[in-house]
């Protein structure tokens, strides 16, 4: 029985965090064919399952397993939370054969580099019965230029009246409309609130200024009637 196993998939990680649906019994559903932007969550789940088993052929982890994840993105800017980024590879893994449950990584350790050659995940598993896993945090003797981080755009909502990108945007939605109308739709938009936060479409970003939404991830995602049509 094997004790190691390594995975090398090529190209830009994703992450799957911030799109998913349920049907009308709740249970969650993914896109894969449906010829529509999201299905590539999906497909890159695929992807992973298959290279994957073709570099461990005859390898399948029964026992728990230490997890050591390299990520390298291809821009230092812009590219998807580390955090988040596990949940479609091992889903992925899971999907292989390679591992019986993403439950059995008891351990793991996560990475972040920048390739813009070579954007990649590498993924190491060793079974706990046979490795441990040690790590040590030092003091820096000189201290490097921290690497900042500025809130993302969504955070930074707040009720209509007050935030004037917002209002910029439905003025664009509603020009050349007569002043009575404008009022109505600028009325309609700031009670459209979920926590004193704007509702957005996650997938066209444009101003829900209705109740004719769908709501995905406990209501976290918000996705317009419109966008969630094309979608099947």
């Amino acid at each position: 029985m094997s004790n190691y196993a390594k995975v090398v998939i090529k190209g830009s990680p994703i992450t799957k965090s911030n799109f998913k649906l349920h049907n009308m019994n709740g249970r969650a559903i993914l896109p894969d064919s449906s010829g529509k932007y999201h299905d590539r969550y999906a497909l890159y789940e695929q992807e992973i399952a298959l290279i994957a088993r073709s570099q461990n052929p005859d390898i399948i982890f029964s026992e728990s397993l230490i997890a050591l994840l390299k990520v390298y993105y291809k821009s230092e800017k812009r590219h998807p939370d580390t955090i988040n980024i596990t949940k479609s590879i091992f889903d992925g893994i899971e999907k292989s054969g390679l591992i019986v449950n993403d439950a059995q990584i008891t351990k793991i350790f996560t990475e972040e580099y920048y390739d813009k050659e070579n954007p990649r995940f590498e993924l190491e598993l060793f079974s706990e019965s046979e490795y441990n896993f040690n790590y040590t945090v030092t003091k820096k003797a000189i201290p490097t230029q921290p690497k900042s981080y500025s809130p993302q755009k969504k955070t930074l909502l707040n009720n209509l009246s007050t935030n004037h990108s917002l209002v910029d945007n439905l003025k664009n939605k509603i020009n050349a409309k007569p002043i009575d109308t404008c009022l109505r739709e600028i009325d309609k938009a700031s009670k459209c609130t979920v926590n004193n936060k704007a509702k957005l479409c996650n997938i066209c970003s444009k101003l829900i200024i209705s109740d004719d939404y769908i709501k995905a991830d406990s209501g976290k995602t918000l996705i317009c009637k419109k966008c969630f049509n094309k979608l099947f």
